[in-house]
């Protein structure tokens, strides 16, 4: 039997061939450092990953540096207003240029040594390193990066999958409404979960929890969206599932005559770029994901003051968002060990919204902030329970929970495309 904590790298081959399709994964492949090195290096390392957002960069000069796993990126907007990321990491002996968060820079100073960078990369200064020294063979490494409807991704690979053309073409007019790079980030919050980082997105990927874990978002969600058994329906849930077609036969044809795209996009198993997105109605007053269901911004998002405009759900593989006319969340995860994931959250409201007069913060994020504590304990509960001698992968249910067979599935081939074949 494998220790969950310490299983050997030549180990994960066997746990991915282990998986059993339909099934929750086998408790190593959460538990062990190796499958959490092993995760940094395959999906991590190797695909497009949800880093920010672009209004977290707004102006020449300024900087966030993030850690993905034991690599840390700086994304920049340079003098001539272009978007870039490097490794975070300074080409003389290693040292880190930036700690995580946020910082405002006329150059890329390193701290050990005093070496400079233009904010393009290039190696502006080296003190003492003689006048034979050639400053253009040591720039700072470059990382693939994309701005998609104002959401960054990056990927730390030297060859970056291609199928990110797929999520800018079909996100960018999804999301060309709320014009989100011109948007501003209202508040941001970074809470650590205790359990691993795929515990976290197989939490996020179903709503079979929702209603007995999320009342105050519940106001907002409708269940049926997420999926249910047909044949275990009360004659009251029948009749709710009944109004709720209806009513998304008269959103569809509002949304199809207004240009707003909304239908169910699965990029998932078979591609290297997980993600799925759909507009999804709101529901209460149908306004936004607040306490009373009501926009909590007076300022529309870009050109977004329509009504019935729902919610643009998308799902990556290592975030979810939702994008509503009033205002956006944003969601990032990046796993800090292997029982250790943080989630990053950011709301992104109007340019010129003004909190206290445009809205008010607490109305703003409480959902949201609500809703993240509660799943940050059950994410715990299932890391723990995972850890214990008692688990055995258990069965997803066909109804509610495809979406995490789905993305096991896609771990493990994603895994193994990368190294860890049996």
């Amino acid at each position: 039997m494998l220790d969950h904590g310490n299983s050997r790298p030549d180990d994960i081959a066997s746990l991915l061939a282990a998986r059993r399709p339909g099934y929750s994964l086998p408790a190593p492949l959460y538990t062990s450092d190796a499958a959490w090195q092993a995760d940094c290096k395959a999906i991590f390392g190797q695909h497009w990953i949800a880093v920010g957002v672009t209004c977290d960069i707004p102006e020449a000069g300024d900087v966030i540096a993030i850690d993905i796993g034991p690599a840390s990126i700086v994304i920049l907007r340079d003098d001539d207003d272009a978007l870039r990321a490097f490794h975070n990491v300074c080409s003389h002996r290693g040292a880190r240029l930036l700690p995580p968060g946020r910082s405002v820079v006329g150059k890329l100073v390193c701290p050990y040594h005093q070496w400079t960078y233009d904010l393009d990369g290039t190696l502006a200064r080296a003190p003492h390193m003689g006048v034979d020294f050639d400053r253009s063979l040591h720039h700072l490494k470059p990382v693939a990066l994309r701005d998609i409807g104002g959401i960054l991704y990056a990927c730390l690979s030297d060859d970056p999958p291609a199928d990110i053309a797929e999520l800018a073409e079909i996100l960018e007019p999804r999301l060309a409404d709320y014009d989100l790079r011109n948007a501003k980030v209202a508040f941001e919050q970074d809470l650590i979960e205790e359990g691993n980082w795929k515990l976290t997105m197989e939490n996020n990927r179903e709503c079979y929890h929702c209603a007995p874990n999320h009342p105050q978002l519940s106001l907002s969600f409708h269940a049926a969206d997420f999926g249910y058994d047909p044949e275990g329906l009360t004659d009251t849930e029948k009749a709710e599932v009944n109004a709720l077609l209806d009513a998304y036969a008269s959103y569809e044809q509002y949304w199809r005559a207004q240009d707003m795209p909304f239908e169910a996009i699965e990029h998932t198993v078979g591609w290297p770029t997980n993600f799925r997105t759909q507009r999804l109605i709101i529901a209460g007053l149908g306004e936004s994901q607040t306490p009373d269901t009501r926009a909590a911004v007076q300022i529309p998002l870009g050109n977004a003051g329509r009504p019935w405009m729902g919610d643009v759900h998308l799902w990556g593989i290592n975030s979810w968002n939702h994008v509503m006319s009033d205002h956006a969340v944003i969601f990032t995860a990046f796993p800090l060990g292997p029982n250790r994931t943080l989630v990053r959250t950011k709301w992104l409201v109007h340019a010129d919204a003004v909190e206290g007069v445009d809205y008010d913060l607490e109305t703003l994020t409480s959902v949201w902030k609500t809703t993240n504590a509660e799943d940050a304990h059950l994410v715990g509960l299932a890391h723990r329970g995972v850890a214990s001698p008692g688990y055995r992968p258990g069965p997803y249910s066909p109804y509610t929970e495809r979406a995490l067979d789905e993305f096991a599935t896609w771990y493990v081939t994603r895994m193994q495309a990368h190294g860890y074949g049996a």
